[in-house]
């Protein structure tokens, strides 16, 4: 550990292309973090949609980065890493633009085919970002430099919630009604509010649509660094080396369940903290919580960094994991503001987990690395799957969130996040189980 200690995380040379690469890890952020909120947004809308339902955005969201990553690994072994980051640049803002004409038509399903699109852009992001990120430097410290990498994925997630809670969340008319009220509207008088609010929702990813081909632009314009080849093979030929990899196999597997516990704390804390408001007559604001959340999630990582300089980074996933399983816990368990204080902390304790998932999975690998990273993108698809499943608790006793007493005291909002737990403790298995083989 000291010899790593010494070896810089960038040198200086690959420095600026380094800074150019990890902007595009703030650009996914923002897209994630102002899509977290949307699934509560469209619930005001159209209050027609169940909690099931609506969590549709998250799998439409998530989704694509399942269908696209293998195919996005394939193109840029064919062709190069700056070729996969302009045609990913170039599906996310096709996607942010056709937020335009879904609202014009007020159909939910064309609001998740442009969620869709979007991801399908970020896989290839993704996919091609953390590899090449990892391939920037010394082997010795790839996975801190992909933490530092992360790091500014917080940075763009902020900005994400806070486009959401400004330009979105408080312009909404249909939430300065009660359900009862926005029922009782008129045809006219409903017609005109969604109208007005689905108009809202659509303005920052076309905003963001702008954004991306800005800084496509100056990607295309910018001169990538050309990464050692290391030995090439065939395409199944790296099927067969990942396929008898279980350190690989099984980072999959953990990558995919703490996704599912990102997106499941980050999405619901809206519907928890409504529960909240609705029960103990308080006015607290959602996003502010889930803001802070993220700052906590900031600082986690950058902590996380610079401790990984001293300690091994599987023995820091498995602490991490713990740390996350205790607060998922507090969450489940303790009332009101005590369990809210619980369900924000869990973000410090996830803060170094997908990149050191990453990092840890892809060790020591070759060329195979390149759709060894699809694997590991794909399984963000657990992002998809698990809030629908939470979604699912939260419609037990009907569309409130306490309809249903868990143990006849836990509300059934609280009692979802067992699955965060469940997932959070898989996690901590794979630090344990990989820290253990490299201690033996």
């Amino acid at each position: 550990m000291n010899k790593a200690s010494k070896i810089p995380v960038v040198k200086k040379e690959l420095l600026f292309p380094f800074i150019i690469i990890t902007s595009l890890f703030a650009l996914w952020g923002i897209a994630n973090d102002l899509t977290n909120p949307m699934v509560s947004a469209f619930k005001k809308v159209m209050p027609e949609l169940s909690n099931m339902q609506a969590s549709l955005v998250q799998f439409a969201f998530y989704f694509g980065y399942f269908f696209m990553a293998l195919p996005a690994a394939l193109f840029i072994r064919k062709y190069s890493y700056k070729s996969g980051i302009v045609l990913g640049l170039i599906l996310y803002a096709t996607g942010a633009f056709l937020f335009y004409p879904a609202a014009k038509y007020e159909t939910f399903s064309f609001f998740l085919v442009s969620l869709w699109v979007i991801t399908c852009g970020l896989a290839f992001l993704e996919t091609t970002s953390n590899p090449l990120i990892l391939a920037l430097g010394n082997k010795e410290t790839a996975t801190q430099r992909l933490n530092l990498a992360q790091a500014f994925n917080p940075i763009g997630s902020l900005m994400g919630m806070v486009i959401a809670q400004v330009f979105v969340i408080s312009a909404l008319r249909s939430d300065d009604y009660t359900t009862e009220a926005y029922g009782a509207l008129t045809s006219t008088e409903l017609s005109a509010v969604r109208e007005n609010d689905l108009s809202i929702i659509s303005i920052p990813y076309i905003g963001l649509g702008v954004l991306v081909l800005v800084i496509m632009s100056i990607i295309i314009f910018t001169k990538m660094p050309k990464t050692a080849d290391e030995d090439k093979m065939s395409v199944s030929e790296s099927f067969k080396k990942l396929f008898a990899n279980k350190n690989y196999l099984l980072g999959v597997l953990a990558q995919a369940f703490y996704v599912g516990a990102q997106i499941m704390c980050w999405t619901y804390i809206f519907q928890y903290v409504d529960n909240i408001n609705e029960t103990l007559g308080l006015k607290l604001t959602a996003t502010y919580f889930n803001v802070a959340a993220m700052i906590s999630f900031l600082v986690g990582r950058w902590i996380g960094t610079a401790l990984m300089q001293t300690i091994n980074p599987s023995k820091m996933l498995m602490l991490f994991g713990i740390g996350g399983v205790i607060c998922c816990a507090g969450a489940i368990l303790l009332p009101g503001m005590y369990g809210l204080i619980s369900l924000v902390a869990i973000s410090v304790f996830m803060s170094i987990m997908f990149p050191t998932i990453y990092g840890i999975a892809l060790k020591n690998m070759g060329d195979e690395a390149k759709i060894g990273s699809a694997g590991l993108v794909m399984a963000i698809v657990g992002g998809a799957l698990m809030p629908v499943l939470q979604g699912g608790i939260l419609d037990w006793g009907g569309s409130g969130f306490s309809d249903v007493k868990v143990l006849g005291f836990i509300p059934e909002v609280n009692f979802s996040f067992i699955l965060p737990l469940i997932c959070l403790a898989v996690v901590a298995l794979y630090g344990y189980t990989t820290y253990k083989k490299q201690t033996n």
